[in-house]
């Protein structure tokens, strides 16, 4: 029997929203401040700039002199703690054993309300995301989603930009630019509190409102919204001497709220999701193309991608793209079975289920939905939505979105033959 969270939304007058979930089976209190801002905010002078500012925070503030005040506070009371960037969203959290609720929410706000970005340290900064981005640089797993960005969106469009920016921004930055971002994107009307386990609502609520309630009112910063005018298949290579070769194949797809959102969902499991999908059974199990191999879906509140990944050995490439296309089409022409489909609902619900089972991944998916949809989708209703899906459905949505001419391949490895790849873009 699904237990049914309880999720306590309210609002400052100031229009910060807070969301209060206590789950008294759990020994651990996650708080998380998230911000409704990230890459998409940024121009391309600012490309790099939320990434920068969030490492900032945990610089220093008027009461924590220094990173390591900061530190070891958090420290001493066994917390986990760090922060994100994401293109639409910024969050800094920490997570501790309940009875240290107070100390997590005291130096998290504090970080988030009241750092003094001091100009010494922005300067050492630059030296450490300048290594961060080299240390990506070679993990071409991890910086495939770039090409593949740049490719469906554009680099024109800040979707299309990564979220780390490019070196020359990291080294051109002044305080005065951090200054402006911030009061510019951080405001109350795109920020959510949220803690989720074990603590006391009203002593926490009450910090909150104290903490939090002082901060003006101001109005959401706005972005630019993208519409896909993809026409032709397209293929872009960042050549580059690996030992293996990355790939990206993936399509434009639907925004959140989509009607089709969770059949597109079932749709990317079937095809790539666990180690008895499609997509895994034929790459890996059946032709030994790669190691790992998986489909996933993308959402922003305006447009989004269905995706395939893999890393595979170089010459094997073109066997590779061929194979996940005839999977493509088989979905499009062959109506999935009946045990097929209910065998994905069944592996989504269940890892849907285990993943909501701590108080940090509570607290990450209440604020998530919070900026997001301006709501906490609940996972009942998730599940509900899930069991809907029917095997007519799939079909319609992969004849809908697997479409030749809205085709993206994106690749890192050693590779030059652009326009071999791009003739075998159909489907």
């Amino acid at each position: 029997m699904l237990r049914k969270m309880k999720y306590d939304i309210r609002s400052l007058k100031n229009g910060l929203r807070v969301v209060l979930v206590p789950m008294p089976q759990t020994a651990t209190a996650t708080v998380v401040v998230m911000t409704g801002t990230g890459s998409r905010y940024e121009n391309e002078k600012e490309n790099g700039l939320a990434h920068f500012l969030e490492h900032m925070f945990f610089k220093g503030t008027k009461k924590r002199g220094s990173a390591r005040a900061i530190s070891e506070e958090l420290d001493a009371v066994g917390s986990i703690y760090n922060a994100f960037t994401a293109k639409d969203r910024t969050a800094y959290y920490a997570k501790v054993s309940g009875r240290y609720v107070d100390t997590a929410l005291d130096v998290i706000s504090d970080i988030f309300l009241n750092s003094t970005l001091p100009g010494k340290e922005i300067t050492k900064e630059r030296g450490a995301i300048i290594q961060e981005i080299d240390m990506y640089e070679d993990m071409p797993m991890h910086t495939i989603d770039n090409v593949f960005d740049a490719l469906i969106f554009g680099q024109e469009h800040p979707l299309g930009r990564t979220i780390l920016g490019p070196k020359e921004n990291i080294r051109a930055f002044s305080r005065t630019d951090f200054s402006a971002y911030l009061k510019r994107n951080y405001v109350p009307a795109n920020t959510v509190v949220c803690i989720a386990g074990a603590f006391n609502s009203s002593k926490v609520f009450a910090k909150i409102q104290k903490e939090f309630g002082r901060v003006k009112k101001a109005e959401a910063p706005g972005l630019i919204p993208f519409t896909t005018t993809q026409d032709t298949p397209r293929v872009s290579i960042k050549e580059k001497a690996t030992d293996q070769t990355q790939l990206m194949l993936g399509v434009p797809a639907y925004p959140y709220l989509h009607k089709d959102e969770y059949t597109l969902s079932v749709l990317a499991t079937i095809l790539g999701g666990g180690m008895s999908s499609r997509l895994f059974m034929e790459v890996r199990e059946k032709r030994g193309l790669a190691y790992s191999v998986h489909a996933s879906v993308d959402k922003y509140p305006d447009t989004g991608s269905f995706v395939v990944q893999a890393g595979v050995e170089h010459g094997k490439l073109e066997k590779a793209v061929e194979t996940i296309l005839a999977e493509f089409r088989k979905i499009k022409r062959t109506k999935v079975s009946k045990t097929e489909l209910e065998k994905a609902k069944s592996y989504m619900k269940g890892t849907m289920t285990l993943a909501l089972e701590t108080s940090d991944a509570v607290a990450q998916h209440a604020s998530t939905s919070l900026i997001a949809l301006g709501r906490v989708r609940p996972l009942e209703d998730v599940i509900k939505a899930i069991d809907k899906v029917t095997v007519a459905d799939i079909q319609r949505v992969a004849k809908d979105i697997l479409q030749t001419n809205k085709l993206n391949l994106a690749i890192i490895g050693p590779h030059l033959h652009k326009d071999k790849l791009l003739h075998l873009l159909h489907i």
